[in-house]
């Protein structure tokens, strides 16, 4: 467990932050509902005792995710503003105005890592906890929701058959690191005729565009044929190009029109290819991800309930039994109105009553009609997470970080609109108190 920094010794110079920022803040005010024991004991037990330097303060850490997800901002513009925001440092629970940063920009990335969804969805459980506290969240929001999927795009170039020619680079770069002779790299022909694929597409010349992308396709099987020969009977070499063959293989192997499954991304061979009815972008390159929302209209704003990335791009009928027994387990409540679109139809819920499907006309009366129309209200929120709070492009690598980040923007969103909830009870507040410096001057 890490040890507080508020026992250290008092800096007889250094005004604290107290001092210094104005303690009527809405982050200030946040910082004051949270209940930062609970993520202590929910983030912290993934340290283990052992020697080496003690680690940071779960505070600090889990304070830094929240701020970067609440205001979209990347690690390196993280740390330059709370390296000036003195908000940002009494958030993240430090006690007096720091000059120099009590943390590396890497820290954030081993603790993503190190953290993972089942501890990270503690931030979403803790935003809830603090609006329903606050008043911003009724139990009643809990049991009538609404559950759609989006999809997370990755941050991957869009991938074309002229990706070829970076299989070709990889299997030569790595044949050379590892010192094993080849035959010929084909790397700089490989780079004219991945250009010539792209002017010939643009000028709509398909045929001389296809002969380049066969060049392509040749010189890639040399090459993986090449290396197969050098490295036969070498257990080493074998097993250090046994990934990067396979990828090769794949990617040489695989055609546009193809059933199953294809190779997208060199780097992130994760990815897939989503295609949810879009006119403006048909097919979408990452994974898909459910989104939790209240069908009705709480005092804070439209809260994520809950947030889980879903990989091998399932039917999303297939995903709302789980997905609600997650939910129930997340909030302590059990939902008893689902709403949902009409993708869900033949969806795997135990309770098929609970349900109600867009366009729907049996079983419905007039609370439910009403709700009905409120399931729309879950895009602009899917809007938001995407524009505002990083689920737009995936930075994070792996399926780990795909479901790391969809959990981080909700919780990100959540605290967003706590901070606008506190800044209304404020204003609320002190239009009660002054009423009369509220009125507009009378006009002679």
């Amino acid at each position: 467990m890490s040890r507080p920094k508020d026992e250290r010794q008092k800096d007889l110079f250094r005004p604290a932050l107290e001092v210094i920022i104005d303690m009527k803040h809405p982050l200030v005010a946040l910082a004051g509902a949270m209940d930062w024991g609970f993520l202590e004991r929910s983030l912290g037990d993934v340290y283990r005792p052992g020697p080496g330097q003690p680690p940071l303060p779960v505070r600090l850490m889990a304070g830094l995710m929240i701020l970067k997800h609440m205001h979209g901002l990347s690690d390196e513009a993280l740390c330059a503003r709370w390296l000036e925001n003195p908000y940002f440092q009494y958030f993240c629970g430090e006690e007096t105005f720091c000059h120099e940063m009590p943390f590396d920009r890497s820290s954030l990335t081993r603790w993503r890592q190190r953290l993972g969804e089942e501890h990270l969805a503690a931030l979403i459980q803790e935003s809830l906890s603090v609006a329903h506290k606050t008043g911003a969240l009724s139990t009643k929001d809990l049991e009538r929701v609404a559950v759609d999927t989006t999809v997370q795009p990755k941050n991957v170039a869009h991938p074309t058959d002229a990706r070829l020619h970076t299989a070709i680079v990889k299997l030569a770069t790595l044949a050379r690191k590892e010192g094993v002779p080849l035959r010929q790299s084909y790397v700089r022909v490989a780079k004219r005729a991945a250009i010539m694929v792209g002017r010939y597409t643009h000028a709509h010349q398909f045929n001389r565009a296809g002969r380049q992308l066969k060049f392509l396709r040749t010189r890639l099987g040399r090459l993986i044929r090449d290396v197969h020969r050098k490295i036969e009977g070498n257990a080493e070499l074998e097993a250090a190009f046994a990934v990067p063959l396979g990828k090769a293989l794949q990617i040489r192997g695989q055609r546009q029109n193809q059933r199953g499954w294809k190779l997208y991304s060199w780097h992130a061979p994760e990815v897939e290819c989503i295609g949810k009815g879009k006119a403006r972008t048909p097919y979408e390159f990452g994974c898909k991800v459910s989104i939790v929302t209240p069908v009705t209209a709480p005092k804070g704003g439209q809260f994520v309930l809950h947030a889980k990335a879903l990989h091998g791009n399932p039917f999303d009928g297939h995903t709302l039994g789980p997905i609600v027994a997650d939910l129930a387990e997340l909030t302590g409540v059990e939902p008893k109105r689902i709403h949902v679109d009409k993708g869900y139809r033949g969806h795997n819920h135990p309770n098929r009553f609970r349900v109600w499907i867009s366009g729907q006309v049996r079983r419905t009366t007039a609370a439910i009609k009403r709700e009905m129309k409120r399931r729309t209200a879950i895009e602009p929120i899917i809007g938001h997470l995407k524009a505002e709070h990083r689920m737009d492009r995936n930075y994070l690598k792996g399926r780990d970080g795909d479901r790391t980040n969809a959990v981080l923007a909700a919780a990100g969103w959540n605290f967003h609109l706590l901070l606008r909830w506190f800044a209304e009870l404020w204003r609320a507040f002190f239009r009660a108190a002054f009423p009369n410096l509220s009125r507009q001057p009378a006009t002679a």
